[in-house]
């Protein structure tokens, strides 16, 4: 039994041990490649304007054919800053005149790449550049990407994009908030609300006009995009069939239809409420009316109060009823500055009476309230249904004079120029690697050049899996009892299954030793037996003296019979005696070494054989 429990345990023991090898080897294997950067990083000296990598950047190549692209490792070169002044706005902060700068991440940079950065605190900040050529959405997807790092965190401020509409008017050096755009998109905080933001202005084919059609809120919770200080890659897929998808770090968070998924609609509905209906004044809207035919109870007091004092209740004993709850202090001193004149009389400040600490209570003594057991309140008929009911009254509906159906809300108006008009409480954004083309492939050959060495970077230079545990945990501090199940599992098992094994054996081996020595001969037994024996033999040293007595009376003839007879009688009283002795040995030892009962028959044949004798 013993080693089917040592199995056992050694199993669970190895168990464990696997389970752990597991969830390490897990880790590591969610990107492979990370395994020659671990090494290299744990030689990092922290110097946080340098790679913890020895790694080798190239400045990423579109592998296909793109409309706009951008780096800004080299020249920044095409891109225009707007000199003009933002509406309705005070003209102190009304002008673009936020600054930018091209520099490295703060943190895990790669050397040579550099980025945008959007660096001033409360300005509106302008910036744009052409496309190298035109979309025009026909029957090609547009695929918009780039990236983003909030290095400070984020307040309040925006890191979206607009692809500015194609018109003769456009001019980049004018570019401001209400320039005409087709598409924005990316991320956007304030507070606590947490939007990725996907709007396409939309023209209605009958009067002209543009309305902005916002796809529906993600399931997701974005929160962490914004505040782990990381680059992350924002990814927007339109589709000709009028479908779109929303990407961070190519994982999809958000898709739909451009038909069935944006808000407002982008075709309004067929039929609409007829202005000029009217509810007619005797319409009844009211589900439930008081019952006419009902009479208030003669026994109704509505003058009854809803508290009354309680007659039952006696003060306390104690009660000062001279003193008051508070008192001038008498250490408060006047201050030298106070102006009676200005100020008037100077009174101390109020304390609490120190005499009514030790009372149940001070100042005049009033009969604490109670509910009143005759209150009813006012009377009010019960509620029946209403007969005349009509229900809830709404206008009658007319052809929508404004209906359209836009059948392929995909054939937007064509973009020609990407610009960032935001606005920042938080310094320090960083932008990188903008790409707009038609195919997927292409876009995710750009992001592996340029997002995808970011991200190897930053997981090198991540902490332990230790300080990753102890840092989620100060996050999400629910997570602290999952470590301590996690610890005490395989301890308890181990308890649960090893420990118990030896006690139970400890167990069974008292019950065998109780089982041996509960047998039917008890110690009253044995006591009564020994005195037996005893009187036993008295009887024979009296037969003895008695026997000696008549030999001296016998003839001297007799002398040999009587020696012969003393020899016998010695050698009777040494076997009694030799029996009692080893009657009473064999009893002991018999009682010890827990033997059968047999041993009475026994006793009784040696205690008789004693006595013949």
């Amino acid at each position: 039994m013993q080693f089917q429990w040592d199995w056992l345990c050694l199993g669970v023991l190895i168990i464990s041990s696997v389970t752990a090898e597991i969830e390490n080897e897990e880790t590591l294997d969610a990107d492979v490649e990370m395994e020659d950067f671990d090494k290299q990083s744990e030689e990092a000296d922290g110097d946080t304007e340098k790679s913890s990598l020895q790694v080798v950047y190239q400045t990423p190549k579109p592998t296909g054919e793109v409309y706009f692209t951008e780096t800004f490792d080299g020249v920044l070169a095409g891109w225009v800053l707007s000199k003009t002044k933002k509406e309705d706005t005070d003209d102190n902060i009304a002008k673009y005149d936020g600054r930018w700068e091209v520099e490295e991440l703060k943190e895990n940079t790669v050397p040579g790449d550099r980025g945008l950065v959007l660096k001033s605190v409360a300005k509106h900040h302008a910036i744009s550049a052409m496309l190298t050529k035109a979309f025009i959405f026909d029957n090609k997807p547009l695929i918009v990407q780039y990236e983003v790092n909030f290095q400070e965190g984020i307040d309040c401020g925006g890191a979206y994009i607009k692809l500015l509409s194609s018109n003769d008017d456009l001019n980049l050096e004018y570019f401001f908030d209400k320039t005409p755009y087709t598409i924005m998109f990316g991320p956007d905080k304030c507070g606590e609300d947490y939007k990725l933001h996907f709007i396409f202005r939309h023209k209605n084919p009958k009067t002209g006009e543009y309305d902005e059609k916002h796809a529906k809120r993600p399931d997701v919770d974005l929160k962490k995009f914004y505040l782990d200080k990381k680059t992350h890659l924002y990814t927007l897929v339109l589709k000709p069939d009028d479908t779109f998808e929303m990407l961070i770090d190519q994982s999809v968070v958000n898709k739909g239809s451009l038909l069935e998924d944006m808000v407002p609609p982008v075709n309004p509905p067929k039929e609409t409420e007829d202005p000029s209906d009217k509810k007619p004044d005797d319409w009844d809207e009211r589900p439930k009316i008081p019952d006419p035919n009902a009479v208030k109870p003669d026994d109704w007091d509505e003058d009854e109060p809803s508290k009354i004092e309680d007659p039952d209740a006696v003060k306390p004993e104690g009660w000062l009823d001279d003193e008051p709850q508070y008192v001038p202090d008498p250490n408060a001193e006047k201050p030298k500055d106070w102006d009676e004149e200005m100020d008037g009389e100077w009174e101390a400040p109020q304390i609490p009476n120190p005499k009514c600490e030790s009372a149940p209570g001070c100042g005049q003594w009033v009969r604490p309230m109670k509910n009143n057991p005759n209150y009813k309140g006012k009377w009010k008929a019960p509620m029946i249904d209403n007969p005349n009911y009509q229900g809830i009254w709404s206008p009658r509906k007319i052809p929508n004079p404004d209906y359209f159906e836009d059948l392929h809300p995909f054939k937007m108006t064509t973009v020609s120029a990407i610009g960032l008009e935001l606005w920042s409480m938080t310094p320090d954004i960083y932008f990188d690697n903008f790409i707009i083309c038609s195919e997927k492939e292409v876009a995710d050959r750009w992001a592996a050049d340029g997002w995808g060495l970011k991200k190897l970077v930053a997981s090198a230079n991540e902490p332990g899996m230790f300080s990753q545990l102890v840092t989620a945990a100060e996050d999400h501090p629910w997570l602290w009892v999952l470590y301590i199940l996690t610890l005490a599992l395989p301890v308890g098992l181990g308890v649960l299954f090893c420990w118990p094994a030896k006690v139970k054996k400890v167990d069974e081996g008292i019950d065998f030793k109780k089982m041996d020595i509960s047998k039917p001969i008890t110690k009253g037994e044995l006591k009564q037996e020994r005195e037996e024996l005893e009187d036993d033999e008295i009887e024979l040293e009296e037969e003895k003296e008695n026997e000696d007595t008549a030999e001296d009376e016998d003839e001297g003839g007799e002398g040999i019979d009587e020696d012969e007879e003393n020899e016998v009688a010695d050698g009777s009283q040494e076997e009694g005696d030799k029996s009692n002795k080893s009657g009473s040995e064999d009893e002991m030892k018999e009682a010890d070494e827990g033997t059968s009962s047999g041993d009475g028959p026994l006793k009784s044949v040696r205690k008789r054989r004693v006595r013949k004798d």
